[in-house]
């Protein structure tokens, strides 16, 4: 382990763009381990989250943000709030878009927040694995003229192809200071934070249309004993329709949600997890401010 004096390149960059772009996918991939969840569903991450990216010589303190969209809702509003917040006080931006997207037409909430910054600006076009390499360069050239773009690389998140350049391209742009954190810590958010995302994380990839977005994780208690680790967890939902379709016919819904998110928190934690869920019904809370903030928005 290195000193946390010890002085090399290392500031903070915020990961941002729309939603299901791959920005968490990239997170992972870098740090060579989840701590943020996908799906491919979008607006699936909600809160930001740091992940501290070590190498020889420097240390990146990565922010994932929820996707930029248009919002209408309390929670969504909440959650572009975040990913534009994040705009601050950071030393680069990553602006991370789908390389399968529609040319720049759907940007333009993104490029109005961009246009306000004066920290460079990277673009990272994601998903270059699904397409020809020939249809590449005039995509580049319609985002080149969006945005004044310090520079552009094409990156698959999935297969970790481009991200050794997106490194190169971010360290000269960061100071040298006294290393932030020791270098084997992956994050700053908490162990249990991390629990109630693989959870909401099933939720996301098992069920469909409003149920995951109506959907909120409370960790309700986190216990280490000696050889285990007991976690009791509430799946918080807006309406007592979407009740019947978590637990599912005999509990088998609940109980796989409950299986797939332990064996990836056994994973995570390095020992056994004895998981218990419960579910209840807060009546829209995803639109009630007193709920939002209750929930740590």
């Amino acid at each position: 382990m290195n000193s946390p004096e010890e002085n090399i390149k290392t500031g903070v960059v915020a990961l941002v763009g729309p939603p299901n772009v791959g920005k968490s996918t990239l997170l992972n991939t870098l740090l060579g381990q989840k701590i943020s969840i996908v799906s491919n569903k979008a607006q699936t991450t909600r809160n930001r989250i740091m992940g501290i990216v070590n190498g020889e010589g420097y240390q990146i303190l990565m922010l994932d943000t929820p996707g930029i969209h248009q919002a209408d809702s309390p929670l969504n509003k909440e959650m572009v709030k975040i990913a534009l917040d994040s705009l601050h006080d950071v030393e680069i931006i990553i602006f991370m878009i789908d390389v399968t997207y529609p040319l720049p037409e759907r940007l333009k909430n993104a490029q109005l927040a961009l246009e306000k910054t004066d920290k460079p600006v990277i673009l990272v076009i994601n998903k270059i694995d699904t397409i020809d390499t020939k249809t590449l360069f005039p995509i580049l050239e319609a985002y080149g003229a969006l945005f004044p773009f310090h520079a552009m690389i094409p990156i698959s998140a999935l297969k970790a192809n481009g991200c050794d350049q997106l490194i190169a391209e971010l360290l000269p742009l960061l100071p040298v200071r006294p290393r932030q954190y020791p270098d084997d810590i992956p994050t700053d958010v908490t162990e249990r934070f991390i629990v109630g995302e693989l959870i909401r994380e099933k939720i996301f990839n098992l069920t469909h249309q409003e149920v995951p977005y109506s959907t909120a994780v409370v960790i309700d208690s986190f216990k280490e004993e000696t050889n285990r680790v007991v976690i009791h967890a509430t799946i918080q939902l807006e309406r007592d329709s979407q009740k019947g379709i978590i637990i599912g016919k005999q509990g088998k819904m609940l109980a796989r949600i409950g299986r797939e998110a332990r064996k990836d928190m056994e994973e995570l934690l390095g020992t056994s997890v004895l998981l218990k869920l419960w579910v209840k019904v807060v009546k829209d809370w995803s639109r009630n401010t007193r709920s939002l903030r209750e929930l740590g928005f």
